[in-house]
């Protein structure tokens, strides 16, 4: 179930300890706002509250101004956290504090499921806000349980009998991928997870190698990138999972030359949980995870499945095929386009964008539409000094059309990525806006 950050196991009794000494300490409330960064932390304090009641609120990010929001809509809650939530580095205030090491209350250590109620509401995740703001969605332990044992059939072919993955993750618990593969499929698939989050090239191959094969990594095309780039050796793996963001395709194909394993690209949304799996290297298109089934909308594409309440509609518009278990992406509702009777899509735009050589990293956006109701295209880019901006428009011209080419190329140090990876729209829009007060301005 758990790994210590040193790497030791946990038994369940001890874990089981510690989660009855945590929930002791926790005061009365309906809500908790988990900021906890130590993995183990994070697992202990979820279950802590669970097992009072409580119902764990997660926050697409951990920025004050985005966790207190999410508190003001919820008065009756506190805050958790562990040392490196409460750090002086970062704002705000935490409630409890929740230490792994501390010594556990003995008790039934056979009670099943933690004293969790199935039925009622376990967690509420929130959009990432990268299409607008974000949105809440609860979710139930019984769901997850459905949704967990689907997860495990996305990576089937890759365990022996009676084996069980040893997960070491940097995407933060809170996200909801990385609530499915890094604190769900350890509580109640066959994993155990490292207790840290690893960030940085040498501190994931530390992380893998303080752990038993076989070995998955957790991760997400941002951090997959600076691993294959940084040179750094790895343990021997098993898989690579990544989601959060397109990984592409020659992306993949390296990861896989150089670490000698699958690299399986989940797609899903904190609305429906993971619903496809693809080998990204091999395959463009996406195999539906069992149990789900996809009905294609005019508005994008509607979710069903036994862990959803009710189906969900996603912006995503898909094509299936015959037998209707396979798909491809075909953009998003939102962001079609359609300029002197040609469509695409900015998703797809971006993409091309970001295979230009010399652009670290880049998105296409709109401006505010002009006095003639115009909205022009922008790339807003993080590019080596000496690539001009005629050379990417040049590059854009050889795999776009003309229509669609950016008016503007906005240069930045770096995109205003989250710690998953995805760019939230607002911080796009105020890239955009800033622009256009200064040209204003002039």
């Amino acid at each position: 179930m758990l790994f210590a950050p040193d790497g030791a196991p946990v038994s369940r009794g001890e874990f089981l300890a510690r989660v009855r000494a945590v929930a002791t300490r926790l005061p009365p409330a309906t809500h908790v706002i988990n900021l906890c960064e130590r993995r183990d932390a994070f697992i202990v304090g979820l279950c802590a509250a669970a097992s009072r009641g409580q119902v764990t609120l997660l926050p697409p990010s951990r920025a004050e101004d985005v966790v207190a929001e999410v508190q003001s809509r919820h008065p009756d809650s506190y805050r958790m956290g562990d040392a490196a939530a409460s750090s002086p580095e970062r704002e705000g205030s935490v409630d409890v504090h929740v230490d792994p090491a501390l010594p556990g209350i003995a008790g039934d250590d056979r009670a099943d499921d933690l004293s969790i109620d199935p039925e009622s509401v376990f967690v509420i995740g929130f959009t990432s806000g990268s299409t607008g703001a974000p949105m809440a969605y609860p979710k139930t332990f019984a769901g997850f349980r459905i949704s967990t044992a689907q997860n495990v059939a996305a990576l089937d072919g890759l365990l022996d009998h009676d084996e069980q993955f040893s997960v070491v993750a940097t995407v933060p618990p809170q996200h909801m991928y990385g609530m499915e593969l890094s604190v769900l499929l350890p509580l109640v698939g066959p994993a155990a997870v490292h207790a840290g989050r690893p960030f940085f090239p040498q501190d994931i191959a530390t992380a893998l190698a303080q752990v038993p094969a076989p070995r998955l990594l957790v991760t997400t095309p941002l951090h997959l990138r600076a691993l294959v780039e940084s040179g750094v050796e790895l343990p021997e793996l098993k898989v690579i999972v990544t989601a959060t963001a397109p990984l592409p395709q020659e992306l993949a194909a390296a990861a896989e030359t150089r670490y000698r394993c699958e690299v399986r690209e989940m797609f899903g949304s904190t609305e429906t949980c993971v619903i496809a799996r693809r080998r990204t290297a091999q395959e463009n298109d996406w195999t539906l995870l069992p149990g789900v089934e996809l009905q294609p909308q005019a508005e994008g594409t509607l979710v069903l499945r036994d862990s959803l309440p009710q189906p969900v509609l996603l912006a995503d518009l898909v094509e299936l095929d015959g037998d209707r278990r396979r798909f491809a992406l075909r953009g998003r509702s939102a962001d079609l386009l359609e300029i002197a009777g040609k469509r695409a899509s900015l998703a797809d735009l971006t993409r091309r964008l970001q295979q230009v050589p010399g652009v670290r990293d880049g998105v296409m956006a709109q401006a505010a539409a002009d006095a003639q109701g115009v909205r022009r295209l922008i790339a807003i880019v993080a590019a080596d000094n000496d690539v001009g901006d005629e050379d990417i428009l040049a590059m854009l011209r050889r795999s776009s059309d003309p229509v669609f080419l950016p008016r503007r190329i906005l240069r930045v140090d770096a995109l205003p990525r989250n710690e998953t990876g995805k760019l939230p729209r607002a911080e796009i829009d105020a890239i955009v806006e800033r622009d256009a007060k200064a040209r204003s301005s002039r």
